[in-house]
């Protein structure tokens, strides 16, 4: 790792920013919480990719070799926390009318696209529940040994009173929580235990099912992260990282199984990333979501676009959405491009201040992904008169290790623009200075639909094609 400035993260399970001490040197293991395949990710899950996807460039910034193993949930994720609704893959195959695994696999696809046009990287290891009954199963035989699970009508449970640490990251009050309460197809005795397994009401019927030891039906939502993270990883890791709505149950159920079946310490960090909101709301799929990274694109925005807005906020600070923003994010990373390709066009030799601002940047990003403190020392550097252009440019190249922005490839193209779409670009102008909003954006989707990007800027709207 990097001696000039040690790396700062901030861990949800002691409310404090510690030094990342690896458990092994030179390397580190990080397990995220990956998507639930029954339906298309909107902006708010990338939010939490992005985060997880800085996180491990910064690690590999300070010298680290990262294994980074990513789930995928296709089976076991119902629609309630409290272990009652159905499973939102078997909802997914009512609806749509296909196999569970034709589901599955579109919406990965579609997941991974997302991901490489956001420029995110792939994990080291991808990992299926359904491709890990198997391992599953063995965790809650081991578990059962133990003594820590019980049987009622609609499956095997997790006794959360038996684990003497239960809800120490999410820090609940246990003593303030109300009794079991009676649920759909059993009774859990404690409102805090959660199910292992659950049983197929009538075996036969759902398309997801595998027998075991305690009956046919398939696995919980939160075992399949233990099981998996701990095949990849090892019984203790590093990094687990995730989304804030998963302290209080997922991660917390996860640190209570593993570390109830092994006697170890799962986790040593855990990281979270606040939600994506708009006008204040979490934005959420049971909501019906805000945009996907596809309807941003049928807008005349690049995915690109919305990673440059969410390194303008620091991970652990909610983000409030909205097209105005994203737009504003849109003509700074335009502005990039253009100072990029100058950059590459000059031929001034000035002074070399890379020193500086690579010690200002790995002090920003060390400390706990200071992303929007790392983005204002980029553009310091960019403004900087009396820095030599292709000094300057080699630095960019440096920081984009970290922002991901495709600062070695950006480039811009000679547009002939049509009359139609000029007169359309003109109008839009007249309605913004006027603020209709509302017809200005008609006339960009408008425009884009012709084949052409509106990027607005201090010298009037520029043009590029889609």
């Amino acid at each position: 790792m990097r001696k000039d400035a040690p790396l700062y993260l901030y861990n949800t399970l002691t409310r404090e920013k510690e030094i990342f001490k690896p458990i092994k040197k030179g390397s580190a293991g990080m397990y995220s919480c990956g998507p639930t395949v029954y339906d298309y990710a909107h902006i708010g899950n990338m939010r939490s990719y992005v985060f997880s996807d800085i996180l491990k460039r910064v690690l590999v910034y300070n010298g680290l070799k990262v294994k980074h193993v990513m789930n995928v949930t296709d089976v076991g994720h119902l629609e309630s926390d409290g272990d009652v609704g159905a499973d939102k893959m078997e909802l997914a195959v009512r609806k749509e009318h296909k196999t569970a695994q034709d589901i599955a696999d579109y919406y990965l696809s579609v997941f991974k696209q997302d991901m490489e046009k956001l420029h995110i990287s792939e994990p080291s290891v991808w990992c299926k529940a359904t491709e890990h009954i198997k391992e599953q199963i063995e965790l809650i035989k081991k578990l059962g040994k133990k003594g820590y699970t019980y049987r009622t009508n609609d499956g095997i449970y997790f006794d959360s009173t038996k684990f003497k640490d239960y809800g120490k990251m999410a820090r609940l009050n246990l003593s303030g929580l109300q009794a079991g309460k009676r649920v759909v197809s059993g009774e859990k005795k404690h409102k805090t235990d959660f199910a292992l397994w659950k049983f197929s009401e009538k075996p036969g019927e759902r398309q997801q099912e595998w027998n075991s030891p305690w009956g046919v039906g398939y696995p919980g939502w939160h075992i399949e992260c233990s099981a998996m993270s701990m095949k990849y990883l090892g019984a203790h890791f590093d990094i687990h990282t995730g989304g804030e709505d998963h302290i209080s149950i997922h991660h917390t159920n996860e640190i209570t199984q593993s570390e109830a079946a092994t006697g170890k310490k799962f986790v040593n960090y855990w990281l979270h990333g606040a939600f994506l909101t708009f006008k204040g709301e979490k934005v959420s799929k049971s909501k019906g979501g805000l945009y996907t990274i596809g309807e941003l694109e049928e807008q005349g925005y690049d995915a690109l676009d919305y990673r440059y807005l969410c390194l303008l906020t620091h991970y652990r600070k909610q983000l409030d959405f909205s097209l105005e923003a994203l737009e504003a994010a849109r003509n700074a990373r335009m502005r990039l491009v253009r100072k990029v390709i100058e950059l590459r066009a000059s031929r001034a030799k000035d002074a070399d201040c890379s020193a500086l601002y690579e010690e200002k940047f790995l002090r920003a990003v060390n400390d706990d992904m200071n992303l929007p403190s790392a983005l204002a020392f980029m553009w310091g550097a960019v403004n900087d008169e009396a820095f030599g252009a292709k000094k300057k440019l080699k630095l960019l190249v440096e920081f984009d290790k970290i922002f991901g922005l495709g600062i070695p490839t950006m480039k811009e193209e000679n547009v002939v623009v049509p009359a139609a779409v000029r007169k359309m670009v003109d109008e839009r102008e007249q309605a913004r200075k006027v603020h209709d909003w509302t017809r200005a954006d008609t006339l960009r989707v408008g425009v884009f639909e012709k084949g052409f990007v509106i990027e607005d800027s201090s010298d009037g709207p520029k043009i590029s094609k889609k």
